[in-house]
């Protein structure tokens, strides 16, 4: 195996510490959060006392100013502990920054330091039901009042994740309608603002332990200065949302592989330690086959995804291969996810296995975060190939 050569002695020391926080405050709950449909809101308390929340943000805003290997190793144990409720990598690496990098100087002293202690938790809600990774089709309207007071905002949004326990959330919608992707701004809206309603947390194929819900805007009154970034950024949702999506599809890719690689594991053990017709099945040439292909297969994915971890932290990954990464690692981790449950057998379709929820939360990286249909076009566009 290539050795990685990513993280210092202090990274391996915040990894080793924050596996040991998953051990004693998620990895014992996480099956009854799967039934009851969401997390505790206890255990973002807990860690953003522990310092686990917003670790990049700037320590006057609440964070530690660490680089970004920090909240890598963070979306690995995650994925290698199967603890798909936990939503603190939308909330750290996607929304904080979202504020940090666009906001006014109020709204960063005023929502950073809350989200970095779990105080509050923050969801962004772009999808909508007829617009799942085509964000130009948005239909969600914030209108500005004739004073310019305020932002009438209207429409709903769907499949979002921490959406259910959010207090602050970075809603995408159209000032301008007319303006297509141009019209398009981000608003700061708290939960409890009147005409703001959260719908039903939706039950899922997997990741059960996350509240991913619907979110109504019914003619919801938003203070002009809840405009992100204020009003020189009216109109400039859509550059910002382009701008974040290299990180956010990279983020997709830590987790697959991380939770590839667990996969194996768990198989390799299994079966080292089960026995069919008088043998164990890690003695058959099939299943030792299958293996050493998937393992390859993952160790070729990890050298790259390290690689752009590398140009993440030097700004110089490109969407294109941000989306390379997103499309080529979530079908891979799906693939290793089927062959796995498959040598498990029986006990691959019992949900008491981690492989089998390991199964059922794979699925959905294929879809958020842009399609890997959408990731295949976004190539085909850089490599010079047109469309209509």
């Amino acid at each position: 195996m290539i050795e990685r050569s990513l993280f210092s002695t202090d990274h391996r020391s915040f990894g080793e510490s924050f596996e040991r926080f998953i051990t004693k405050e998620i990895a014992p709950h996480h099956a009854d959060w799967e039934d009851q449909g969401y997390v505790d809101r206890a255990v973002w308390t807990k860690a953003g006392e522990n310092g686990f929340l917003c670790m990049t943000l700037p320590e006057e805003y609440g964070g530690a100013g660490a680089d970004k290997l920090y909240s890598v190793l963070q979306m690995e144990a995650i994925a290698r502990a199967g603890a798909s409720g936990v939503g603190f990598g939308l909330h750290s690496e996607i929304v904080a920054p979202y504020i940090l990098h666009y906001g006014t100087e109020e709204q960063k002293q005023k929502y950073l330091p809350q989200l970095a202690s779990g105080a509050m938790v923050g969801a962004i809600a772009m999808s909508e039901p007829a617009a799942g990774s085509d964000l130009q089709g948005i239909r969600s309207t914030a209108i500005k009042s004739a004073d310019g007071a305020h932002y009438a905002l209207n429409g709903s949004k769907t499949f979002i994740t921490n959406g259910w326990h959010a207090d602050l959330i970075i809603v995408v919608a159209k000032t301008d309608p007319a303006a297509g992707a141009k019209g398009t701004s981000l608003l700061l809206i708290e939960a409890g603002i009147p005409g703001f309603e959260k719908g039903q947390r939706l039950k899922k194929l997997g990741m059960k332990a996350q509240d991913t819900s619907e979110l109504f805007f019914n003619d919801v009154r938003v203070p002009a200065e809840n405009l992100l970034g204020g009003a020189a950024m009216e109109g400039r949702g859509f550059i910002c949302l382009m701008e974040q999506l290299p990180w956010e599809r990279l983020q997709i890719a830590i987790g697959a592989v991380a939770s590839a690689e667990a996969a194996i594991g768990w198989t390799v053990d299994y079966v080292n330690q089960r026995k069919a017709f008088g043998q164990s099945v890690a003695a058959f040439q099939n299943t030792r086959f299958k293996l050493a292909e998937l393992q390859t297969e993952v160790q070729v994915a990890r050298v790259f995804v390290d690689k752009c971890c590398e140009l993440i932290l030097a700004n110089q990954l490109d969407t294109q291969t941000a989306s390379m990464a997103k499309y080529w690692t979530s079908d891979l981790q799906c693939k290793v996810m089927d062959e796995c449950v498959q040598l498990h057998g029986g006990y691959g379709y019992m949900w008491e296995y981690p492989i089998t929820r390991a199964y059922a939360d794979a699925r959905v990286q294929r879809i958020y975060g842009g399609t890997n249909e959408i990731m295949k076009e976004v190539i085909a566009r850089g490599m010079g190939l047109g469309g209509q």
